[in-house]
């Protein structure tokens, strides 16, 4: 639960504002009454084992450290029941990221800078007895003060080397781009990793654009686009010191801070030697409200709604050479269609040899993705499979631009092995219709009457709406609550919808919001029973009978309850202590799939109708996983997924086939995609997203990922589609 402004808490912290929310907590500009200052107040609300080892590390690796381009923790507590807390130099100014979004790319005068400050701060890390490597280093976790001060932040993922240690501890961060090819597996991480995330932070500052994947790289799927191919100004001295940094072998970087600072002052012969923390670059502008909003704390709170603005913007294929600014024209699209498909059939071929070659790195081909790849559009897919203890990310690249094709895809089920393990949940082969009731009729794309309900805030407050899926008319607005009014669900015959208020905006919890119905028509709008706490969530079952819901009540702890239409019965499905919410329904009302902090990370479970059997379904490692919606032959779960260390959301699919672990991740370039759903037919998928960074619109596109189709424009935030199902006939 979000902190109110002016909450003083553990008697000395009171909090000013929000600077940034996650799935895990939120951080705070908050005035130390002992002493006056302001401090970076970091909350963990997960206070599982997992978790909470990782927080107390930050907190012990901060703490111990003098530097002037690192920041401080001063302070660490717990409070029984609510959560974990850090205490840290409040640093004012802007990140990297936000100064590339405002000057676009950087000089090499300032680039070997901030090199240099960041290498001496790396240089201090790595020679502390026991070393400390950072392994989180990206232009989000770069702060430049308004003084021009740089300063290396966020160490929630650092690891400390103890002496004669052979394998690595801790979470690890796959930032794609950022993270060498050693952080994503087994292999050990040392100090030359956070030479290789530093030297892709200084290529991103440089042209504007993340270095291709290094995973891929290792495997030979792509090679590293020159600097230069990227920004033909840049240097070659330049050009060749960044690129050295970037090896996928350790022992092809440099082989430690100070070398690479060396070699950056080298290349604009600068050979004046500077105190540490004597290497400042210009100053950002007058430091704006909104500013703070975005996030400047230093620190980076997780989650699927906290988003950096530069990773929104930049995220390729892994074999594109299309750089940020690139305008995507239709003759552009059509030089690269045959390229793409070229390297896309390449990829394959050296994925499926490399997998025979390993023996069980690519143990089988899932009738499934075999299906999926066939649809004659642009298949944006990656595919991860094998161990989940250690999964790899094997990237199948395609082009980033945006078809407007409507037709059908290609995708045929394929028949559901149920796993041997009895701790996995069993999958069953299940009508695709929900209900024997619903009677399918022919629309222009994909299933239902053609419509989406969304929530939008374009009438100055945030209301539900409906759009035709064919753009044959105007959106219309169905509610018009005061405090706002978001997440609707619809029933299974299509004629009502159930919301929630208040709603101000996109939210992970809704404090103090209610259950509401009301139908498609904008009439008879009524309240659902509810208690004080907050109830949100909501997703109808199949029969229609059931409203399954998250709820805040009693504890403040959100769990899921399901709501009995037919007597208001109201029954827990979550344990005493879980920290349970957005429930899923499987098509034939058996099974809901939801978000759980059981066995520490975020992960998507399953469960029986009645709370019982639950089980762990993703193997995501450290990823946090929210949003699930089941297909309509309940063959794969969808959901979001965010990299630990923050990041765009992207959906994730997952199977099981013969037991074994199956994710099949969306590559759709520079496009970050949130809620997903169906359409009731299964061809379809609708969501959010925001490809330019802002103006969040709502989209369609094919199940496969082809097609994507703009259906909203609007210049703040459309969020929250729920496909319309197929109505009754009469």
């Amino acid at each position: 639960m979000v902190l109110e402004r002016g909450t003083l808490v553990n008697n000395r912290y009171r909090v000013a504002e929000i600077l940034g929310q996650g799935g895990m907590g939120s951080v705070y500009r908050a005035v130390d009454e002992n002493l006056g200052v302001d401090v970076a107040l970091k909350e963990n609300l997960f206070t599982t084992d997992e978790y909470a080892r990782q927080f107390r590390r930050e907190a012990v690796i901060l703490a111990s450290l003098r530097h002037p381009n690192l920041t401080r923790v001063t302070d660490h507590f717990v409070i029984e029941d609510q959560g974990q807390y850090l205490v840290m130099d409040y640093i004012e100014g802007e990140d990297l990221r936000q100064r590339m979004d405002r000057v676009g790319v950087l000089s090499e005068d300032e680039v070997v800078i901030i090199g240099a400050a960041i290498c001496d701060a790396l240089s201090y890390l790595h020679t502390r007895i026991p070393p400390i490597v950072h392994r989180d280093i990206k232009p989000g976790n770069v702060k430049i003060t308004p003084q021009g001060q740089i300063f290396l932040v966020d160490f929630g993922l650092a690891k400390i080397i103890q002496t004669g240690q052979s394998t690595t501890t801790g979470a690890r961060a796959m930032t794609p781009g950022y993270s060498p090819p050693e952080q994503y597996g087994t292999a050990r991480t040392d100090h030359r990793s956070d030479i290789f995330s530093l030297g892709a932070t200084l290529y991103a500052a440089l042209t504007g654009a993340i270095p291709e994947d290094a995973l891929a790289r290792a495997m030979d799927q792509v090679k590293l686009t020159t600097i230069r191919r990227r920004n033909p100004k840049i240097s070659r001295r330049m050009a060749g010191v960044i690129e050295k940094s970037l090896a996928v072998r350790p022992d092809d970087r440099y082989q430690d801070a100070e070398e690479f600072k060396q070699a950056l002052l080298n290349v604009r012969g600068i050979t004046t030697r500077r105190k540490t923390g004597e290497y400042v670059v210009s100053p950002p502008p007058e430091f704006s409200e909104e500013m703070i909003k975005q996030g400047d704390s230093g620190v980076d709170v997780g989650g699927e709604n906290y988003i950096p603005r530069a990773e929104i913007r930049s995220p390729l294929p892994v074999s594109s050479n299309v750089t940020l600014n690139e305008s995507y024209t239709p003759a552009g699209r059509k030089a690269r269609r045959s390229s793409v498909w070229t390297t896309l059939v390449l990829v394959v071929i050296t994925l499926g040899v490399a997998g025979w070659a390993a023996g069980n790195f690519f143990p089988s081909w899932p009738s499934r993705l075999l299906s999926l790849i066939n649809p004659p559009s642009d298949n944006p897919l990656v595919v991860v499979v094998g161990d989940p203890t250690s999964i790899q990310t094997n990237e199948i690249s395609t082009s980033t631009h945006t078809p407007t094709s409507t037709s059908s895809p290609t995708l045929e089920p394929s028949p559901t092995t149920t796993p041997t393990s009895t701790l996995e949940p069993t999958p069953t082969d299940l009508p695709v219709q929900p209900s024997a009731t619903i009677t399918q009729m022919p629309t222009p794309v994909g299933g239902g009457n053609g419509q989406i309900a969304y929530a939008s805030d374009r009438s100055g407050t945030t209301q539900i709406w409906l759009v035709n899926v064919d753009g044959s008319s105007d959106p219309v607005q169905v509610t018009n609550m005061p405090e706002g009014a978001c997440q609707p669900d619809w029933s299974p015959d299509g004629l009502r919808l159930v919301f929630i208020s208040p709603c101000n905006q996109n939210e992970d919890l809704y404090p103090g919001a209610g259950l509401f119905v009301i139908h498609a028509d904008g009439s008879g709008l009524t309240p659902l029973p509810n208690v004080p706490g907050g109830d949100f969530d909501p997703t109808w079952s199949p029969d229609g009978n059931l409203i399954a819901f998250t709820s805040l009540r009693n504890s403040g702890r959100p769990r899921i309850y399901v709501l009995d239409l037919r007597d208001n019965s109201v029954t827990r499905l979550s344990g005493q202590y879980s920290y349970d919410r957005q429930p899923a329904w499987s098509p034939d009302g058996s099974r809901i799939a939801f978000v759980t902090t059981q066995k520490g990370p975020v992960q998507i479970w399953v469960m029986d109708s009645d709370g019982s059997n639950q089980a762990i379904y993703t193997r995501s490692a450290d990823s946090i996983n929210t949003h699930p919606v089941w297909s309509r032959d309940s063959d794969l779960i969808l959901f979001n997924q965010v990299e630990p260390g923050g990041g765009p959301p992207y959906i994730v699919a997952v199977s099981y086939n013969d037991g074994q672990y199956n994710e099949f991740r969306y590559q759709l370039g520079p496009w970050p995609v949130r809620e997903a759903q169906y359409s009731p037919d299964g061809l379809w998928l609708v969501f959010e997203s925001w490809p330019q960074g802002s103006n969040h619109d709502i989209y369609v596109m094919s199940a496969s990922g082809a097609g994507r189709t703009q259906l909203t424009s609007w210049e703040r935030f459309d969020f929250d589609p729920a496909w319309r199902p197929m109505v009754q006939a009469p």
